[in-house]
């Protein structure tokens, strides 16, 4: 960062592994790392950094603006999204803004996206174990996105309303979330639905 004095480096890493160990000796307060790293990703980096300095404030960088993408680092603890192509104004600004506690997303990003996220439950400690769902609970997902009720799913799927809401309380406790908006973020995440095709 060149030309300015409101934001000083304090180290530079070349792969997730190093990014963990310099953080325990430089101690920064904010961090901006790449998703895509050798060793050690920037989703794994950052969840392990967030156990041992939940302080720090995460920026994660990426050449695309891949909404799955976004939600694996928001999950894993990260505060903001930049894409590599932002201008030096624009990355000051993010580290201000997250160093005081805020999110910060580029330009970019979706803004629906951006509302989901602020309106979701994102649990940033989930397994992140493989989850099976049936075809009626994918249903079930992709007619969440679209913003039915539980009494249009049940007329839709044939179903009585009860079996609605014991598959969605099902779904909510397989995908690690606590509402109908954390259930469409994570239908985008795992690519059950497109981010267009979401009603919110």
């Amino acid at each position: 960062m060149k030309d300015q004095n409101e934001v000083e480096l304090v180290g530079e890493a070349e792969n997730g592994r190093q990014l963990i160990d310099m953080v325990d000796t430089t101690l920064p307060d904010v961090i901006i790392t790449d998703i895509k790293m050798p060793h050690i990703d920037g989703v794994e980096a950052c969840r392990i950094i967030k156990q041992t300095h939940p302080h720090i404030g995460i920026i994660a960088l990426s050449n695309f603006n891949d909404d799955s993408l976004i939600v694996d680092m928001l999950e894993a603890g990260a505060k903001g999204y930049l894409l590599k192509n932002t201008n030096q104004n624009d990355l000051i600004q993010a580290v201000k803004t997250v160093h005081a506690g805020n999110t910060y997303y580029c330009a970019a990003t979706s803004g629906k996206l951006t509302q989901m996220i602020a309106e979701s439950k994102i649990n940033p400690h989930r397994a992140r174990s493989k989850t099976e769902f049936s075809d009626r609970e994918l249903e079930l997902m992709r007619l969440i996105c679209q913003q039915y009720t539980s009494k249009e799913i049940a007329a839709r799927m044939h179903v009585s309303l009860r079996t609605v809401e014991g598959w969605r309380e099902k779904v909510q406790e397989k995908a690690g979330v606590k509402n109908a908006v954390g259930i469409a973020l994570y239908a985008v995440k795992k690519q059950i639905v497109k981010l267009e095709d979401i009603t919110f």
